[in-house]
């Protein structure tokens, strides 16, 4: 098997050919098995610095599957990895093993006793799904970590996952029951508490063998074993001393399980796991404390949390600097400032009676007050400003990662925890550490336990392995003088192993070894973690090692604002370009993603709709970047973006541009693709559909007169199957009908009132020719608003076109030429103050989006501060200077609205609420959905039909077919409508219909 370029060769039984074991596999399983070189690429990282590349990926159907693939793996002498959602931060789940990846469908609950409060899962499960499950019924799993959209229960499992509010819960430890178990040579074993394991049993025997162990270096246990309640390092042999300070179970009886948990799946192959439960608190209130230093904040956690709150969480200066510039994340965290705080702390209470959580908080505002810092406190007692705080509080990793240029905050030393009375010190001289080195590191997370997460700024391509080690020891130093834990969370994976000895002592380091061939005698289980573990710098393993690099490429947009450098110690950033050779810009946009699988989540927004239906690596926003990486750094093939690997990563991508919002690191695979696909066009050229799609503005003044054709073609099925099988459509699609130019209708002014001045209807090639009551309609409104509508219609050319339709086929060329036609046409309008107006989001968004990376420079900016979506221009007027038109109710009572993809991407749904709010009488519920699957051509395309329709199944067509046909649909997108005409049989329509119907 070919490795990629920068990994070691592999060693022994694993140097066979793959193929024996790859099809014995294959054969036997139920589920997906895959030894392709992209395949196994995607899952050679998780959220770490490192990359290995493993021998395989599995994914068990069913938990036959995942007993089968361990017994395989045995015979051939093959290691084993277990993975859940890949979202481990110091490469727990990469390496040289055939990965087993139980997230796609061992996620199921098994039982549920509501008066016991527990729950028996699959390892797959995610943490936010089992919440949802468990809401209903009053219950939660409460160790919420920040990665509880797209964490498994198994890896929190094998990690000893924390969370938040620990310091009231407890770690992953203290909430495990029971977990079941295959063990190297295949045993099926249930451990639990040991006083009720069956004598003789299996589990029984390893109980006893453990304690002689564990009893054998007791007293080195008891001085080594850091005393907080944040450690997680190494196996848990402590579970069996009764003077543990910090009991696993609340009446300090031994549990078999605990030793498994934090385990890393070295010891065994999670099955089921029964989790202990607690009730949900029915009342929540938030504290936001601002701090004008931020040794403050730490001095001063110790004596906020005699309170007794339920978390006590900060964020430093350079974190809300982040979220500030982040557009989702900006006006949630100015609502938690007071001034420009070096940190803020998020004090939570939490129970079951409001008035108790309400004195509380008041208490702590008099604490403050008694410290020094009468008013620092921002109280929100309210649900909804809580839950969009904690939303930035949990993105805290990513947003740290969103900062552009090689440099990036490494995870190696992020996880120390210390006694809180030590806290400030520690902190204070870490930062003397890190100025010492040059760089500088971001404090955020856990306060109240004492464990912040801070990652050193470094470049892991030039001189950063160096300082790591250095900054690591200096930090190892420090740790041990405050009596501490160097592993306080995220568990020990490459990034923290070898530091289990220097931790433990070389005595409880060989309890270790003994306990690890106590249940894998032969070492298969997820080796190299936990004992016997590579140096933490072995570039070897590094995703991105001094070795890297980035295959020569001329993109077709202008990625140089991604080449940029940064200095380390002042976070100010080189001039775009200077970096480098500013082609590298596309690369480290791509290398932005930093593998946390924020994509993975189900629960809200538009991310990532391909893998919502697939619950395939591949067809996520974190497979797709890693393959283009892989690509673009020459460890797939020579082809680079025009290569098969690519194009089968991104076929499912609809370029909804969810990404380009909730990636909190701003991946925008949608401008990836266009990339790609206009690479490969240069390669392989264009197919007639391509053409087709492409080159629609330009034959759609013909197609108008066409309509008649297209009716009879639709009324002879055998004739228009014979035409769209030619053409590669499905044939369950209606063709799309062009029936008018608006353009070039003889305009009448409905109203003479140009009080509000002129502004440019930008009527894009869809509301021109196939919809133009949308854009009648736009103008009569904004000439009852007191607007002078012009369109945009040059003197003897064609109508204007923002040229998507060229991007999404691969055109790019065309596509610029496109835009520059329009940018020359709009630009007189900007510079005497017209505001440009569009209908179609995909297309007017395009003004504000693409024309940015075509390299026109600051037209292009001024182009875009210009442009607004029909809706926004209309509530930004009416901001300015209510509207003083008369708006009638309709005739039905409830309307639903439907966002478009580029709409939610760019925060722009909230003004088509505003709009229809304004029509009396009018109930407006917006539709929670994904991408409805239309996506331009893509809901058209054959190959591409079905997997249309189920991303519209996943919530918007139940939404309307609940409906019962009473509402209003409304939808600004044409691929919106289309859809939503083919899988309902109902129409919806443009907002822009709706006011003026109001209008009367």
């Amino acid at each position: 098997m070919t490795s990629l370029t920068h990994k070691p060769p592999r060693q022994g039984a694993n140097n066979a050919p793959a193929s024996e074991f790859s099809l014995r596999l294959e054969r036997e399983l139920a589920g997906r098995v895959h030894f392709d070189q992209a395949t196994r690429g995607r899952y050679a990282t998780d959220a770490s610095i490192y990359q290995i590349t493993p021998v395989g990926v599995v994914i068990p159907r069913h938990q036959e599957d995942l007993r089968l693939a361990l017994d395989i793996a045995r015979d051939a002498k093959v290691p084993v990895l277990a993975r859940g959602g890949g979202t481990s931060q110091c490469g727990q789940t990469v390496g040289d093993a055939l990965v087993l990846d139980t997230s796609r469908w061992l996620n199921q609950v098994v039982e549920f006793d509501v008066e016991a409060q527990t729950v028996v899962v699959e390892p797959g499960i995610v943490l936010d799904h089992l919440n949802a499950w468990l809401k209903p019924h009053g219950l939660w799993f409460p160790v919420d970590v920040s990665t509880s959209a797209q964490c498994t229960i198994g890896g929190m499992a094998g990690n000893n996952s924390c969370g938040s509010r620990s310091i009231y819960y407890g770690n992953m430890v203290h909430n495990v029951l029971e977990l079941e178990a295959i063990l190297a040579d295949g045993v099926e074993a249930r451990f639990g508490f040991v006083d009720r394991l069956a004598e003789g049993s299996r589990e029984w025997q390893l109980a006893q063998q453990v304690r002689a162990i564990a009893e054998g270096v007791a007293p080195e246990i008891r001085a080594h074993y850091p005393k907080v309640l944040r450690r997680v390092g190494g196996y848990n042999l402590d579970l069996f001393d009764c003077q543990n300070p910090l009991p696993y179970d609340a009446a300090g009886r031994p549990n078999l399980a605990h030793l498994l948990i934090g385990s890393e799946g070295t010891l065994g192959v999670s099955q089921r796991i029964t989790l202990k439960l607690s009730p949900l608190p029915e009342q929540k209130v938030l504290g936001v404390v601002n701090f004008p230093t931020f040794y403050q904040a730490m001095d001063l956690t110790q004596h906020i949390v005699t309170l007794g709150p339920m978390a006590v969480e900060l964020v430093d200066r350079t974190m809300i600097e982040l979220a500030l510039d982040n557009p989702a994340f900006r006006p949630v965290i100015e609502k938690a400032l007071i001034g420009r705080p070096e940190a803020i702390l998020l004090v939570e209470f939490a129970g079951q009676d409001r008035t108790a959580q309400l004195a509380a908080l008041a208490e702590l505002n008099t604490l403050m007050a008694d410290l020094g810092l009468p008013g620092s406190v921002v109280d929100m007692p309210e649900a909804g400003e809580q839950k969009a705080l904690w939303n930035v509080r949990k993105a805290g990793l990513n947003i740290m990662m969103s900062m552009k240029g090689d440099g990036k905050p490494v995870s190696f030393i992020e996880d120390c925890a210390v006694p809180l009375e030590h806290l400030a010190e520690y902190t204070a001289k870490l930062t003397e550490v890190f100025n010492h080195y040059g760089t500088e590191g971001t404090w955020y997370a856990h306060a109240g336990v004492g464990t912040l997460h801070v990652r050193p700024i470094l470049d892991m391509r030039r001189d950063g392995a160096a300082k790591m080690r250095e900054i690591a020891e200096k930090a190892s130093a420090l740790v041990r003088e405050y009596k501490g834990a160097y592993s306080g969370e995220h568990g020990d994976g490459l990034c923290r192993g070898e530091w289990v000895p220097w931790q433990f002592g070389e005595a409880v380091n060989d309890a270790f070894r003994q306990v690890k061939r106590l249940f894998d005698p032969a070492g298969l289980l997820n080796p190299g973690k936990i004992v016997d573990t590579p140096k933490m710098d072995d570039e070897r393993y590094f995703r991105f090692p001094t070795s890297y690099q980035r295959i020569p490429i001329t993109p077709v947009f202008d990625w140089s604002n991604w080449n940029v450098e940064r200095d380390p110690l002042t976070g100010a950033q080189t001039p775009p370009g200077s970096g480098g050779d500013v082609t590298h810009g596309l690369a480290m946009a791509v290398e932005m993603c930093n593998n946390n699988g924020h994509c993975r989540k189900f629960d809200a927004g538009t991310m990532c709709p391909s893998y919502r239906i697939t619950r395939d690596e591949q067809h996520l926003t974190r497979g797709r970047a890693n393959t283009l990486r892989l690509a673009l750094s020459g460890q797939l093939d020579d082809t680079g973006l025009a290569s098969d690997d690519i194009k089968a990563a991104l076929d499912l991508c609809v370029s909804c541009k969810g990404c380009r919002r909730e990636c909190p690191t701003g991946v925008d695979m949608a401008k990836f693709k266009i990339e790609a696909r206009a690479a490969r066009a240069r390669v392989k050229g264009l197919s007639l559909r391509d053409r087709m799609v492409g080159e629609m503005p330009r034959y759609a003044p013909f197609a108008r007169h066409l309509g008649a054709l297209v009716d009879g073609l639709e009324k002879l099925p055998p004739l228009s199957r014979v035409l769209k099988k030619a053409l590669k459509l499905a044939p369950e699609r209606s063709l799309p009908r062009f029936t008018g130019h608006f353009l070039a209708e003889r305009q009448s002014t409905s109203h003479q009132d140009t009080s509000r001045g002129e502004v440019l209807l930008f009527v894009d090639t869809f509301n021109n020719y196939m919809e133009a009551d949308n854009a009648r309609a736009a103008k009569r409104v904004l000439e009852a608003a007191g607007f002078r509508v012009v369109l945009n219609r040059p003197e003897g050319e064609r109508p204007l076109c923002c040229g998507r339709t060229y991007l999404s086929s691969g055109q790019f060329d065309k596509a610029r030429a496109e835009a520059e036609r329009s940018l020359h046409y709009l630009m007189p309008f900007v510079e005497r103050g017209v505001a440009i107006v569009g209908l179609e989001p995909s297309c007017l968004l395009s003004l504000r989006d693409e024309f940015l990376q075509y390299g026109f420079g600051e037209q292009a900016k001024r182009l875009a501060e210009s442009a607004y979506l029909f809706e926004e221009f209309l509530v930004a007027e009416h901001q300015r200077a209510p509207f003083t038109w008369q708006l009638n109710p309709l005739t039905v009572s409830r309307a639903l609205l439907h966002g478009h993809c580029h709409q939610k991407a760019f925060d722009a749904v909230k003004p088509v609420e505003t709009v229809l709010g304004w029509i009396p009488e009018l109930d407006v519920s917006l539709i929670d959905s994904s991408c409805c699957g239309m996506a331009g051509s893509f809901g058209y395309e054959a190959e591409h039909y079905d997997a249309s329709i189920q991303m519209a199944e996943l919530s918007l067509l139940p939404a309307i077919r609940a409906d019962n046909g009473q509402a209003l649909l409304v939808a600004d997108g044409t691929s919106c409508r289309h859809q939503i005409k083919d899988g309902s049989g109902r129409e919806a329509i443009h907002v822009a219909r709706v006011l003026a119907e109001a209008l009367g």
